[in-house]
């Protein structure tokens, strides 16, 4: 059997385990290789919505998206253009309960430097004349939110990659590599690969993959559904919505269509056996929304939904760095259905770590707040609550 050595051996071809082949190539930390029993982007990744907003609940979430959407706007400009676009980002609510999380969000966001402002039903009339916003009691713009293609994405981390001692090992089953004599070894059809660190970045099949490697990690996939519309007149680059009340997001997709969600379903579901179509209760849904609160678009004509597997931790922040107790394994997943978002800025700051190491560093102190080891063992059994959320205590809705 042929043996090859690598420096890092990435577990995942999505945006995550691309965009760390990008960084790490970049760092020049020696050979790299990437293994994935499908495609590039063929996970989540090729099923995500690709929303980058900054419109987030804590410090570090904010400052890895906005370094994500600025290396996203950089790559696509070199490589392709249509792959990113800045749109703007408003959401809104008519629930009194729900004006006061909106406020403390605007002003929280604001001392973290993202720009958004407090706007009103005429304002979102004007940005989005689809919709219908009488009764709207509080609503949330950001002018800097963007829209990503997140298969193109990816695909463009990888080729950027490739010929920089970055193999792509795609579409080879593989069995869990083994640590033994100091490095991870993987085998793959007829040849192995070692080496001294293995990054876990398996998006939905990282519990499963965790589980195998002895060092479970506090994971749980879960389901969530899109669609993309076709209106009547096409629809030209909006801001991305979100009504907060009825939990639906649209946003401009190619061609005049439109991309809307959200489907999550809070519960627990295999990543190999899940149904990837679209429920008819969800479509449902939508259709009632649109007529309620998006007459313009009432008329869209369903193209298709589908539905992906997205994986959630216990307070909703990712898991990235070293995995306690496993030499030479690291974490890159958990990122709670917004993988895309974090993308650029985790992976950065991930392949910063590996090319100093695990000692005391800066680079280590940038991943603190998503230290895998953060949570005490054994893990407590949770339900995911991901979502486009103002947080707001304990409430879940916020």
């Amino acid at each position: 059997m042929t043996i090859d050595r690598a420096d890092v051996l990435v577990l995942g071809a999505g945006i995550a385990g691309c965009a760390l082949a990008y960084h790490l190539a970049a760092r020049r930390v020696g050979r790299v290789v990437v293994v994935d029993p499908r495609t590039t982007a063929a996970g989540a990744t090729g099923r995500a919505a690709g929303i980058v907003t900054e419109q987030l609940w804590n410090r570090f979430d904010v400052e890895v998206t906005r370094d994500s959407k600025a290396e996203y706007a950089s790559l696509a400009a070199r490589h392709d253009p249509s792959a990113y676009s800045v749109n703007g980002f408003a959401r809104w609510t008519r629930e009194e309960t729900a004006v006061e999380p909106v406020r403390r969000a605007v002003h929280r966001l604001r001392q973290w430097g993202v720009r958004v402002s407090e706007v009103d039903a005429e304002a979102l009339e004007r940005h989005v004349p689809w919709g219908r916003f009488d009764g709207v009691r509080a609503a949330i713009l950001g002018a800097d939110d963007a829209v990503v293609t997140p298969s193109t994405m990816a695909e463009i981390y990888a080729e950027s990659a490739r010929g920089s001692e970055v193999d792509f090992w795609l579409g080879v089953p593989f069995d869990p590599p083994v640590r033994d004599g100091g490095a991870w070894t993987l085998r793959v059809s007829g040849r192995s690969v070692r080496s001294p660190r293995c990054v876990l970045a398996a998006g939905a099949w990282s519990k499963r993959l965790s589980h195998a490697l002895g060092r479970p990690l506090p994971l749980v996939p879960y389901r969530t559904q899109a669609a993309v519309l076709k209106p009547s007149a096409p629809a030209p680059l909006f801001p991305s919505v979100h009504d907060i009340d009825r939990d639906v997001y649209v946003r401009p997709e190619s061609n005049g269509r439109i991309l809307a969600g959200d489907g999550t379903q809070l519960v627990e579901v295999d990543p190999e056996r899940f149904n990837s179509g679209g429920d008819p209760e969800f479509v449902e849904h939508l259709a009632q929304t649109f007529e309620e609160r998006l007459p313009g678009w009432a008329d869209a004509e369903l193209v298709r939904a589908w539905a992906g597997v997205c994986v959630s931790t216990p307070d909703r922040r990712p898991l990235v760095g070293a995995v306690p107790g496993a030499t030479g394994l690291y974490a890159m997943t958990g990122f709670n259905g917004f993988g895309v978002m974090r993308a650029g800025g985790v992976a950065r700051r991930l392949a910063a770590l590996l090319s100093v190491g695990d000692g005391p560093s800066s680079e280590r102190e940038a991943l603190e707040a998503v230290d895998p080891g953060r949570f005490p063992i054994p893990y407590p059994e949770f339900r995911p609550r991901p979502g486009f959320t103002l947080e707001a205590g304990d409430d879940p809705r916020f």
